[in-house]
C-alpha cells in the first residue's frame, strides 16, 4: 500500500504530465490522438488516487488505520459521478 507521500507524488507527476499534454493541444502533431487518449487515462488514474487519499484521510479522522483503505477500480470510482 502506498504512503500518503507516495500517493501525493503520483498525483503531482500525473498532473504535470497532463499539463504538458494540454499545452501541446492545438499543435499539429501526429501524436495528438495518443495524447487525447493519455489525458483520459490520466484523468481516471487521478480519480482513483484522489479516492484512495480521501479514504485514508477519512479512516485517519475516524481513529482507524489508514492502511485499511483500498484502491478501487476505475469502474467503481468513475460511477461515483453518475
Amino acid at each position: 500500500m502506498p504512503t500518503d507521500e507516495q500517493i501525493q507524488e503520483q498525483i503531482e507527476a500525473l498532473e504535470q504530465e497532463r499539463l504538458t499534454l494540454r499545452e501541446r493541444e492545438g499543435e499539429h502533431d501526429p501524436t495528438q490522438a495518443a495524447d487525447v487518449a493519455r489525458v483520459e487515462e490520466i484523468r481516471v488514474e487521478l480519480d482513483r488516487l484522489w479516492d484512495l487519499q480521501r479514504q485514508r484521510n477519512a479512516l485517519r479522522e475516524a481513529g482507524r488505520d489508514p492502511e485499511e483503505a483500498s484502491e478501487r477500480s476505475a469502474e467503481v470510482v468513475e460511477k461515483y459521478w453518475q
